[in-house]
């Protein structure tokens, strides 16, 4: 009987002393993806991104269409237009889709490129609001990327509040 009850104390005092350090653990949850999507910096970025690129995209764009149209003679009127003809057009298309397929390379790659430069400034603001936050509210940890955080813990709203002032 002794035992059992040593046994008993033995798993119910590490359990107790979890409980104790658990309700005087501050933690708090930031969802990272909602402040590069919604914060005041991030649609900044990304309007300046979009005005920066605008001309390229217009550019592929109407690149698109005129392979599209060549693509759609091609197959209208292939069949009538003479073999040095039809060959020529078959190149122009392949022509035009390899340089289409380079441009568009390009373009994501500028494109990611910036949204990284432009995107590591916000993140970096972002820290520095955590951070603050963290410290003035007295939190012991801040976590950002998680399966699962309850509205209790969340502190975004906090967090995009602070970026935008």
């Amino acid at each position: 009987m002794k035992r059992l009850f040593i046994l008993l104390f033995a798993i119910a005092l590490p359990a107790a002393a979890n409980e104790t350090i658990a309700a005087d653990l501050k933690i708090g949850f930031v969802n990272t993806e909602r402040v590069f999507r919604d914060s005041q910096q991030a649609l900044k970025a990304q309007k300046k991104l979009e005005k920066e690129f605008q001309s390229r995209d217009q550019e592929i764009q109407k690149t698109i269409k005129q392979a599209r149209d060549l693509q759609t003679y091609l197959e209208k009127e292939g069949l009538t237009l003479s073999e040095a003809e039809r060959t020529k057009k078959q190149r122009e298309l392949a022509n035009l889709s390899r340089d289409l397929q380079h441009s568009q390379r390009e373009f994501r790659e500028d494109l990611n490129q910036r949204r990284n430069e432009e995107f590591a400034g916000v993140q970096e603001r972002a820290r520095k609001a955590i951070v603050e936050i963290a410290e003035k509210e007295k939190y012991d940890l801040i976590i950002e990327n998680v399966v699962f955080a309850s509205t209790r813990v969340d502190i975004t709203d906090r967090i995009l509040k602070s970026l935008d002032r």
